[in-house]
């Protein structure tokens, strides 16, 4: 069996050393080479032929983000990027991906042991996935038009609560649905995206200035309201009680924290038939158990189809055992969303 290549690209020699060696204990993975910026990188991209490229954001001569458009115009490869977990690393993390990078890792803080464990499984993950998916040639940001609603005053809703699971891939997704949109769909919309603290915030401000709904991170105790975003936290689990969020710790379900089960389940527990569950783009199977129940409790799901995935993990496991209602393209779920929400004449 062939190996995966891994390019690996950090402008200090620690971190190359660190990420490198965290990939070689993998006997799946070989790391054929590094660099120490965007320019050498594009030179060994071309002479080694890497199957993935891990890619620090701040370097010198050439920086993360003007090197992965260049790859993803020049030789479109799968693209890692190690990101820090600033606040500001992060908002440049979400420009990466809708640049066209595979998905992202926080940086390292150190060698010690327990920095090995925390990332080096989700980082040969990630790093795995990358290789097996189908790259898509990143396209201009072209999603139609705001969807029309006539006058709601007019239409009886069935729904009281939309709620959304995602992972790899994401970022860039929910920008495509919640750009469609209209302002006038009165239904909140909880959405848990895997993503580490700090990540999240950056995403839920991203995708309200782009959104005519209103697009926030998720705070524990507050209450929902209509044509409203909540975007879980990252490293918290999210649930909705009472028409309130709730907020936990919990231990990692899936591996992941938050993960989309616990939203799941708590949606098909409080509003049951007035539900509808939406599972998308993501390696594993997170979500598939939560969205059953809610197709159980009478709500209506939905699932992303392969062709519009980055990785179709989630989805394809939600589908399999039998929790789906509907499976459409990318661009269709928020019309899909929509006329699952009103109530035939």
């Amino acid at each position: 069996m062939n190996k995966i290549r891994v390019l690996v690209v950090d402008d200090t020699a620690l971190m190359r050393k660190l990420i490198s060696d965290i990939l070689s204990k993998d006997p799946e993975i070989e790391v054929v080479g590094t660099a120490p910026n965007g320019y050498l990188a594009l030179q060994k991209i071309k002479r080694l032929s890497p199957d993935v490229v891990t890619m620090d954001v701040e370097m010198p001569k050439m920086d993360g983000l003007t090197a992965l458009a260049k790859i993803m115009e020049e030789h479109p490869i799968p693209v890692i990027m190690v990101s820090s977990h600033t606040y500001e690393g992060a908002k440049v993390t979400l420009e990466a991906l809708e640049l066209g990078a595979f998905d992202f890792i926080p940086k390292p803080t150190g060698i010690r042991s327990e920095v090995f464990e925390i990332i080096a499984d989700s980082l040969i993950a990630k790093v795995k996935a990358a290789a097996a998916a189908k790259l898509k040639k990143k396209e201009k940001d072209e999603v139609g038009p705001v969807l029309k609603m006539e006058s709601v005053s007019s239409k009886k809703f069935v729904v009281d609560i939309v709620g959304i699971g995602i992972s790899t891939g994401g970022p860039p997704s929910l920008r495509t649905i919640f750009k469609k949109f209209p302002k006038d769909y009165p239904v909140p919309i909880t959405v848990v995206q895997h993503m580490p603290p700090g990540f999240t915030k950056a995403l839920a401000e991203r995708l309200d200035k782009i959104s005519e709904l209103h697009v926030k991170e998720a705070e524990n105790g507050e209450k929902i309201d209509n044509h409203t975003v909540y975007i879980a936290p990252g490293d918290y689990h999210m649930e909705i009680r009472k028409g309130r969020v709730v907020l936990r710790k919990g231990d990692r379900i899936w591996g992941q924290r938050p993960a989309a089960d616990p939203l799941f389940f708590s949606i098909a527990e409080e509003y049951g038939h007035l539900s509808i569950g939406v599972i998308m783009t993501g390696m594993g199977r997170d979500g598939a158990s939560g969205l059953k129940k809610i197709k159980e409790k009478g709500g209506k799901t939905i699932a992303q189809n392969k062709e519009t995935c980055v990785v179709y993990g989630m989805p394809r496991v939600a589908i399999e055992e039998g929790s789906v209602d509907l499976v459409v393209p990318l661009e269709e779920i928020p019309e899909a969303i929509i006329k699952m929400s009103i109530k035939e004449e």
